[in-house]
């Protein structure tokens, strides 16, 4: 689903490498995070997947995609491929929070039609379709992260990076967006997530992948926790994120 193979990218003026010789593969259905110090290259390798910028040397295959024979003019249809979460949200102010999930089909060339029966059930999804009418200065911030992951998540992608999604947000709104997100994987969605919140990291011991000075330097497949340097952080009692709602069947889709 994600491969990266052996990819080396140097910014122009850096001495050493942004990523140096980085290899990962994240599997269909997969919840991963992605950890490390500032500079550790994660935000580099995110932009490796959403093609803000190439590498110096390496492959990379999204979705069976190589990102190699896709041409500059190419770029914005293979990321509507994508569902792509800030941690700045990206809302268009002037655009009510219907209008925000209804321009991303828009622009994907979906039919009015088509579009007035996606939004609603998206913005359900999210537990927002009460605020469809409302604009985004009139929400919180977590409700501004739920309106950034429905318009991701309205084309039904099969992969969502999210950059930080809970970094501006306070303890409960993280736990709630991160729920949000265990939900759409549920469904079949890979996530792949950065992040330095090692609470929700250590909480839901997903796969955890730590970078460290452009490198992999560890890949917890199974139960990962947070970790920066190679050390482990020391146990401590964790508090179990409770997904709300009855129990969800993996593996469906969200829009039927």
């Amino acid at each position: 689903m994600i491969l990266l193979d052996s990819v080396t990218k140097t910014y122009a003026g850096d001495k050493t490498p942004a990523l140096d010789n980085v290899s990962l593969h994240i599997e269909p259905n997969e919840f991963v995070f992605l950890v490390g110090q500032s500079g550790a290259g994660k935000s580099t390798l995110m932009k490796m997947i959403t093609k803000e910028e190439v590498p110096d040397a390496g492959k990379i295959i999204i979705g069976g995609i190589d990102l190699d024979y896709v041409k500059k003019r190419h770029i914005p249809g293979y990321r509507r491929r994508l569902g792509v979460v800030f941690q700045d949200f990206k809302l268009l102010p002037r655009r009510t929070v219907y209008e925000n999930v209804a321009f991303a089909l828009e622009i994907a060339g979906m039919s009015t039609k088509e579009i007035r029966k996606t939004v609603p059930k998206v913005l359900e999804l999210v537990g927002l379709l009460d605020q469809a009418k409302k604009f985004p200065d009139q929400l919180s911030g977590g409700q501004k992260q739920r309106v950034s992951i429905a318009r991701s998540m309205a084309r039904q992608p099969k992969i969502l990076v999210a950059d930080e999604p809970t970094a501006n947000l306070d303890k409960l709104t993280t736990e709630e967006i991160i729920n949000l997100l265990k939900r759409i994987n549920d469904f079949g969605t890979t996530i792949l997530v950065t992040t330095h919140n090692e609470v929700i990291v250590n909480t839901l011991q997903k796969r955890v992948v730590t970078m460290k000075d452009g490198k992999i330097v560890d890949d917890q497949k199974h139960g990962g926790i947070y970790k920066l340097d190679g050390a482990r952080l020391p146990n401590r009692p964790q508090r179990v994120i409770q997904t709300p709602g009855h129990a969800l069947k993996p593996k469906r889709r969200i829009i039927q």
